[in-house]
């Protein structure tokens, strides 16, 4: 078994575009100019910027929804289903609080932690049984913030958590071949030591 969609989570709008809550749809976007002849483009039968791909000789579809994030759902299941894509061949790129800036995991199943894409998703999909790669934002209380969950997600990192959360994704983009390969021990391995 091998990934064969790529969801990088976020809001759609120049408004959000720099916002902590996008750190999937960065990594995406990286992941996306890094491939010859990649490009996102927008596809209205599921509401989402769609690219179709080759990654390590495997097909492999990148999706961003365009839908807000507590609707993502619609745009994952339907791609999901139109292709045929189990929920194990499906790893969802997000933004995760309880890890700090510049922290990457890797994980199959769990619950959403409260993250609002990750559950439209497991309702869409009926199971919580797919592929995550959380990318550390940290948390508020954490980093010594006097904001709430929800207003602190929608914000701008602070340059220096910037910097580690590129540099995340930058971890985490050298691990997808291995991903998209269905070596998801070693990409693990990998990630959580490098």
């Amino acid at each position: 078994m091998h990934i064969r969609l790529i969801v990088g989570l976020g809001n759609p709008g120049p408004e959000y575009e720099q916002t902590r809550h996008n750190a999937g749809f960065w990594l995406v976007d990286n992941l996306a100019n890094s491939l010859p002849g990649c490009h996102l483009q927008r596809e209205s039968r599921f509401n989402a910027m769609v690219a179709k791909t080759s990654i390590s000789g495997k097909d492999v579809w990148l999706l961003e929804p365009l839908t807000f994030m507590n609707r993502s759902g619609l745009s994952v299941g339907g791609l999901a289903r139109f292709f045929k894509i189990g929920p194990e061949e499906i790893l969802v790129v997000h933004d995760e609080l309880d890890l700090p800036p510049g922290a990457a995991k890797l994980k199959r199943g769990g619950s959403s932690g409260g993250h609002n894409g990750l559950k439209d998703i497991t309702a869409a999909l009926g199971t919580q049984d797919y592929w995550r790669l959380r990318l550390g934002i940290g948390h508020p209380r954490t980093l010594n913030l006097q904001q709430a969950v929800a207003d602190f997600v929608l914000h701008r990192p602070r340059r220096e958590e910037q910097t580690l959360i590129e540099e995340a994704i930058d971890k985490s983009l050298r691990i997808i071949p291995m991903v998209c390969e269905g070596k998801m021990s070693a990409a693990t391995t990998q990630l959580h030591t490098d």
